[in-house]
């Protein structure tokens, strides 16, 4: 009887080891070499889009600043364009027109312009 009982418990033990390198067998052959071999290709498609997706993010900061760099150059210009034409419009002006041209010997006109006309149409 005491002998039924260890052989009973050895081959509960055997079997309780064998159940548990029974996973550990199917570990192995899931990321074997063969199984790597295999999805080699996947791995490189993976490796394809972690590098366009960087190069994308890259691409996209550099738009950004690019962006930003003719935006300010914009607005330079804006405010250049609106000084120069402020700047034009004063001086266009009939008093700034007339001290302009005062070194040069020009006046202003006291007497009105004479009206040239043609004395064959008459």
């Amino acid at each position: 009887m005491v002998k039924n009982c260890l052989t009973a418990i050895i081959k509960i033990m055997s079997e309780e080891k064998n159940n548990t390198q029974e996973p550990a067998k199917k570990r192995r052959r899931f990321i074997g070499y063969r199984w790597i071999v295999k999805n080699i290709p996947f791995f490189l498609f993976l490796s394809v889009l972690a590098v366009i997706y960087i190069y994308n993010g890259h691409y996209a900061d550099k738009t950004i600043r690019n962006i930003n760099n003719v935006s300010k150059e914009l607005k330079e210009l804006q405010y250049e364009y609106k000084t120069l034409k402020s700047e034009v419009m004063f001086r266009s002006k009939q008093s700034e027109l007339a001290k302009a041209v005062e070194p040069v010997g020009l006046k202003d006109l006291i007497i009105p312009p004479v009206i040239l006309r043609d004395s064959i149409k008459e």
